[in-house]
């Protein structure tokens, strides 16, 4: 089966009340990640602590609260988006948590005393996150729509969508009526018209013990109540928290695989494996943190995705697409027919109508009306015997003309009443129109998950014959037009640069750098380095990430080497115009913020206690470089870390050039090598350049 990767509106209605118990939370910091398309609030409670929420928007549409383990680290330099957030949100109150009406819709309110903010994540379409002011205006959108039935963009009111019926508050008769209304079977009518979608509708059958596909004009009084109290019963259970949520699995044993996160057990699923959880939140976060990385086979491989699965899924959206074209048609004909049909039999039509504007205009009521015709159908009187009905309260009467019904309004003439029906027949084409629309682009998004498909396929291919040579690697200083492409991470606020063995080292700017690393960075299983020279930075060797669980790690010998060359390259050695010194290298353990008694540590020192691992007469060495794939940054470290993952880099020794003076130099030597004469201006101007040169004079080392 396929597995969940968009909230229903049973699951928003069921996380609205979760989270209506976080009201009360500040507001601390928002972040945006572009490439997820994930919006993070990172929220203080009283009770509970940190708190972060989560809206994913894309090929996952979710919002529920995470564990803080299981959020992305935080990106570095925040979008404008992001920004936005943050100036009007930081220190806010969480006030209201509410889902509009049965929607996709999430909605959260924040108050400050300069005024109050409301997100609104639409967990639906393409999904979308839209900032309102407090008078309802949108203040700045992730999406901007325009579209005939609603606006969504900054400056303008917000508008949400058509409100969408809402089976958990209805009475019984309304209930019945919109059942009823529908020519589906019951299935397909409890998931479009009650919307509740495929996998509860079946639901709602199942408990109700009706078959699916049952015709909703075929269903019994008792069924029709005994369905009501299930869906009544939902609802309370809903409203009240009543909930037992479950995450459900495929397979057996280690083959296992999650498959779907539910508020309450289904009977839909009670053949699968589930896992109990004391809250909703806590069964999402478990599920969509879990599902992707369960397609991760040992060694680090990743299965084939399921392309057949998202073909099938597309193609069933364009047959339930055509179906809706069909039926428009249909129905567009059918009404035009019947505006013919009153052409057709103009003096019929009209002798009918003319008798009910005379007997009203002797303020006859309808029931006596309706007993004329009757009477006239018995005495054989054409006009009245194709009277079927009489509707007092609509002012309208149905007839049946020549085997096809049709009702029209008594206030109008024969014109105005074909008039009536050709408009009905246009506007049901119209939304024909929209349809054709959608139906294309789903067969566009069909075309892509083929086109991924094959070039799946071919990579697959090409990477398992031997007869087969890798593809030449890109000449990128030769490409006439290089694609931009990077994400800020984490790290970027310290001097920083990943080791030949792909490992992480930080290492501080100033004295404020110093102290936060020592403080919050360092963590059992890193290694701490410092030039035994006075004014140096801190450097940390990372084991694991900052959301990652603390290990202890065998680091190649290369990466400490790496790491020293660092030290002692940003340290006064650089300044003071040497070419080596000494650098030493503890645990975290051994590092303190407290100084001995009697001793005193200014901001950004450290003591260091226990023994040391000395790198002696370690050579300065920097190379700044260009990566241009997986991303296109500057980078900056140890020659033998930052040549090969460049793909053109320049080494600099201590020399007679400020670092403002060398930076520009490497700029222009950067701008020389590359064909696409705009590039190195948009990734690595003379500032950027900059921060990854050691402090002191520079001047470049000669090929």
């Amino acid at each position: 089966m396929d597995t969940k990767r968009e909230m229903t509106s049973v699951d928003l209605a069921a996380l609205s009340g979760e989270l209506a118990d976080y009201t009360g939370a500040k507001l601390d910091k928002a972040y945006l990640y572009t490439d997820d398309d994930l919006v993070r609030l990172k929220l203080r409670d009283f009770d509970r602590g940190r708190v972060e929420f989560v809206i994913e928007l894309g090929d996952v549409m979710r919002a529920h609260v995470a564990a803080p383990e299981h959020v992305p680290d935080a990106p570095g330099r925040p979008p404008d988006f992001a920004m936005m957030l943050r100036n009007r949100l930081s220190g806010a109150d969480l006030v209201r948590v509410e889902q509009f009406e049965f929607d996709r819709i999430l909605e959260l309110e924040f108050d400050r005393e300069d005024g109050s903010t409301t997100l609104v994540a639409e967990l639906f379409g393409d999904g979308n996150v839209v900032v309102l002011d407090e008078h309802g205006d949108v203040v700045d959108c992730l999406e901007t729509v325009r579209l005939k039935s609603r606006t969504v963009a900054p400056g303008a009111p917000y508008e949400f969508p058509s409100a969408r019926f809402n089976p958990l508050t209805v009475d019984y008769d309304q209930f019945v009526a919109r059942i009823e209304s529908s020519d589906a079977d019951l299935v397909r009518t409890l998931a479009t018209q009650l919307n509740f979608g495929g996998l509860y509708g079946e639901e709602l059958c199942t408990r109700a013990d009706i078959d699916y596909n049952v015709p909703v004009e075929d269903l019994s009084d008792e069924q029709f109540e005994r369905l009501y109290e299930i869906i009544d019963d939902l609802a309370t259970r809903l409203r009240e928290g009543d909930l037992d949520p479950r995450v459900y699995y495929e397979g057996e044993g280690d083959d296992r695989k999650r498959v779907d996160a539910t508020p309450i057990p289904l009977a839909e699923y009670e053949d699968l494996y589930s896992e109990s959880f004391e809250s909703f939140n806590a069964a999402l976060d478990d599920y969509f943190f879990n599902f992707q990385r369960e397609d991760e086979v040992e060694g680090g491989e990743t299965q084939r995705p399921d392309f057949e699965a998202e073909i099938n899924k597309y193609e069933h959206i364009i047959r339930q697409q055509q179906e809706a074209i069909e039926d428009f048609e249909a129905e567009a004909e059918a009404e035009r027919e019947k505006a013919e049909l009153l052409y057709a039999r103009y003096d019929l039509i009209d002798d009918v109508i003319s008798t009910v504007q005379a007997a009203r205009a002797d303020d006859v009521g309808w029931d006596e009306i309706e007993s004329t015709f009757a009477e006239g159908a018995e005495r054989g009187i054409a006009a009245a015997e194709s009277v079927v009905g009489v509707d007092g309260s609509e002012g309208t009467v149905t007839l049946e003309v020549d085997g096809t019904r049709v009702t029209v309004d008594a206030s109008m003439g024969v014109e105005k009443n074909a008039d009536r029906l050709y408009t009905e027949a246009k506007r049901i084409e119209d939304k024909k129109e929209g349809a054709l629309a959608a139906i294309e682009d789903t067969r566009e998004d069909l075309a892509e998950v083929k086109d991924r498909r094959d070039d799946w396929e071919a990579d697959d291919g090409a990477s398992t014959d031997d007869d087969d040579t890798d593809d030449e690697p890109t000449d990128w200083l030769a490409e006439p037009s290089i694609p931009v492409r990077s994400t800020e991470q984490w790290y970027e606020q310290f001097r920083w640069f990943h080791t030949s063995d792909g490992y992480l080292v930080i290492g501080g700017r100033d004295a404020d750098d110093n102290e936060e690393l020592v403080k919050k960075y360092i963590e059992r299983g890193d290694k701490f380095f410092h030039a035994q020279a006075h004014g140096g930075p801190v450097t940390v060797l990372k084991a694991t990430g900052p959301s990652e669980p603390a290990k202890e790690v065998e680091f190649p010998q290369s990466s400490l080497d790496q790491a020293a060359q660092f030290a002692v390259s940003y340290s006064s050695v650089w300044k003071d115009g040497k070419y080596a010194g000494d650098v030493y290298m503890v645990d975290p353990d051994q590092v303190s913020k407290t100084p001995e008694s009697g001793e005193y540590l200014e901001k950004g020192g450290f003591a260091v206690r226990g023994d040391r691992t000395y790198f002696e007469d370690t050579e300065v060495g920097v190379a700044v470089g260009i990566t241009c794939e997986d991303e296109t940054r500057v980078i900056g470290g140890p020659p033998a870390a930052i040549a090969p993952q460049a793909a053109t880099s320049i080494t600099v020794e201590p020399g007679q050039y400020a670092q403002n003076d060398i930076a520009k130099r490497l700029y222009r030597e950067f701008n020389a090598r590359f064909t696409d004469e705009t590039f190195v201006r948009k990734i690595a101007s003379p500032d950027r350049i900059q921060e990854f040169l050691p402090p002191g004079g520079s001047r470049m080392v000669e090929d």
